[in-house]
């Protein structure tokens, strides 16, 4: 494989030589050098050899012109090079660029299982300038998934409650979270998923911002809210452990790029020991 520009690992600067983001099924082939991993850039695909399955123009974007591409799960990677899924590739590049693999991923994963019509079974044609597949049998129309969620910090008495997920790999505590279901609304989520995540009743729910967020397809809308009443109970399905900690005392949490991180900042900004 040629050698190709490198992206500098502290800092972001646009360049002439696109950025490639390439994944095979759900990892990401990275370059590394000197112990730093960097997301590879060269001006074409044929000049580094690489037959891709489909290729998504992601535009310019903030760090220069991007593309997401899609290799088959039998390519090897380079010498240099490695496979890495985006969770274990958090903290090692810079996070504009961790930001927008996470979108790469997110519009790969869209063109690839949206080959056929969800109707009809056709193979489906992509619709110019926009993100879009449409079937040339029944018409039937199709986007990427977003899939909104609600993220929120609940305070008691100038403390806040973080719990630790079961299904999750990370020995780190959160703010709840969890999908929005239909008919509902944002506020209405929160309280369901707090009620069913750790049996408590919330008030003053109010809206604080949001992100997307590549794990799988969602745009977090985060909030922060008060304790109204009830004892915690963990669910045990998808809470493992939940706890009121205060300000000096907070255990292991999220990275500065997530929208759980910025909730638990908030609150270390504004609350004090009580």
């Amino acid at each position: 494989m040629k050698e190709g520009k490198i992206m500098n690992h502290l800092s972001i600067e646009k360049t002439n030589v696109p950025i490639w983001f390439i994944f095979r099924q759900n990892e990401l082939l990275v370059e590394e050098k000197e112990d730093k991993i960097f997301i590879p850039n060269f001006n074409d695909l044929e000049s580094v050899n690489i037959n891709p399955v489909r290729v998504q123009d992601l535009g310019i974007r903030s760090c220069g012109k991007c593309y997401s591409v899609e290799v088959s799960k039998e390519y090897t990677e380079p010498l240099g090079m490695k496979f890495i899924t985006l969770r274990n590739l958090y903290g090692q590049v810079p996070d504009e660029i961790y930001i927008e693999a996470g979108r790469a991923i997110q519009i790969m994963n869209w063109d690839r299982t949206h080959q056929y019509c969800g109707v009809c079974g056709n193979s489906t044609n992509t619709i110019l300038n926009e993100y879009g597949k449409i079937c040339p049998q029944c018409g039937f129309i199709s986007y990427p998934r977003i899939s909104p969620a609600i993220i929120v910090a609940i305070v008691k008495n100038g403390k806040l409650l973080l719990a630790k997920n079961a299904k999750s790999k990370h020995n780190f505590y959160s703010v709840l979270a969890g999908f929005l279901e239909p008919g509902e609304t944002l506020e209405e989520c929160v309280e369901r998923e707090v009620m069913e995540e750790v049996g408590i009743e919330v008030k003053n729910i109010k809206y604080f911002g949001n992100q997307p967020w590549p794990f799988p397809n969602s745009l977090m809308v985060g909030f922060t809210a008060e304790y109204d009443k009830g004892e915690i109970k963990v669910d045990g399905v998808e809470i493992e452990e939940a706890n009121w900690f205060e300000v000096n005392n907070l255990p292991s949490i999220p990275g500065s790029i997530s929208i759980a991180r910025k909730l638990i900042d908030w609150f270390k900004d504004n609350y004090t020991e009580i």
